[in-house]
């Protein structure tokens, strides 16, 4: 009876030291987030506020590892990395990977966006009304899109599309179409990639959004802005969990993480439209740098030129089975 009684107690004492092992060896869950934006850039620092608030929201239930700069997978690998998890969360613009995204890369056709927090809106606004199957295989916490993309070149003045022939201009995603029709030739490249290639001449300039000036210090290198408002596009950027992942959590993590991402929206959308302000301030601050404005019958004939872009996606939506013309109506609708 007493041995019985010995065994049943060191069972039990086993028993009790397991399960406090477990309960010590239990820790946060780590998650790793990949961005292509360098550290200093606003964007870059929002991401990394994003993640702090995500821990501290969670009670140290979540512990976020941030690597920006393209440290842990490049601008054109991040949506994959996140998909095959060398990444748990990703940052990046769904132009780096044309045509991976054909529903929702009509956010960045040249709709003449005025602001980032117009455009950041719309694109959020689209996925909810569409919920396109392209994302299927993530889950998405959030867009953000930057303000006005308008055109920028180095040596040259440009006024109208004449002008504008045959340049070699760094653009993607829709904005290389935007450059097409009006007779450039787009060069697709990321924007770390940028910078030597307009000093070195190799693109006679870029197209992207004003704050790029100086969060890229793209403004030591072009001379010209042109203010291209009316066929000005947007880039929209994913931030986006592997769907494993997001599924492993507890419903009290996720909610945190959601609630934190939909006031994120509005930070990212007015930061754009900070940065562009700084931008301008930093590209009039150098030397000889001056903005160069198109006359209204040559910034109609700009418009005008852009209806084989919108014609054409419509058409690759349709080869995804989605309906390209109700998301530009939906778009136009709204930026009414």
């Amino acid at each position: 009876m007493r041995l019985s009684l010995r065994v049943a107690a060191l069972v039990a004492a086993v028993l009790v030291l397991g399960f406090s092992g477990s309960a010590m060896s239990a820790g946060p869950v780590k998650l790793s987030y990949s961005n292509f934006f360098p550290p200093t850039h606003i964007q870059s620092q929002l991401a990394e506020q994003w993640c702090r608030e995500v821990e501290a929201r969670t009670g140290g239930q979540v512990v976020i590892d941030y690597y920006p700069a393209g440290t842990l997978t490049k601008p054109k690998d991040c949506y994959d990395g996140v998909v095959q998890r060398i990444s748990d969360i990703g940052l990046s613009a769904l132009g780096y990977t044309k045509g991976r995204f054909p529903v929702l890369s009509g956010v960045d056709l040249p709709m003449g966006y005025t602001s980032g927090v117009q455009a950041t809106k719309l694109a959020n606004a689209v996925f909810e009304k569409f919920k396109p199957k392209e994302f299927d295989d993530v889950h998405v916490l959030y867009f953000h899109a930057h303000g006005p993309g308008k055109l920028h070149t180095a040596g040259k003045p440009v006024k109208s599309m004449d002008e504008l022939k045959g340049m070699k201009i760094r653009a993607t995603g829709n904005s290389a179409a935007v450059i097409t029709a009006l007779g450039g030739y787009p060069v697709a490249m990321s924007m770390p990639d940028s910078y030597q290639s307009i000093q070195k001449g190799v693109v006679n300039g870029g197209i992207y959004p004003v704050e790029t000036n100086k969060g890229w210090k793209m403004g030591e290198v072009v001379d010209y802005l042109t203010d291209t408002t009316a066929v000005a596009y947007t880039t929209t950027f994913f931030v986006v969990i592997n769907k494993d992942v997001w599924a492993g959590l507890s419903p009290e993590v996720q909610k945190a993480m959601t609630d934190v991402s939909v006031e994120w929206v509005g930070k990212h959308g007015q930061a754009w439209d900070d940065s562009d302000k700084e931008g301008l301030d930093f590209f009039l601050a150098q030397q000889g740098n001056a903005v160069v404005t198109l006359d209204p019958a040559e910034a109609e004939r700009w418009t005008k030129a852009m209806a084989p872009i919108f014609a054409e996606y419509e058409a690759e939506c349709a080869k995804a089975g989605a309906d390209g013309k109700a998301v530009i109506e939906f778009m136009r609708a709204n930026l009414k």
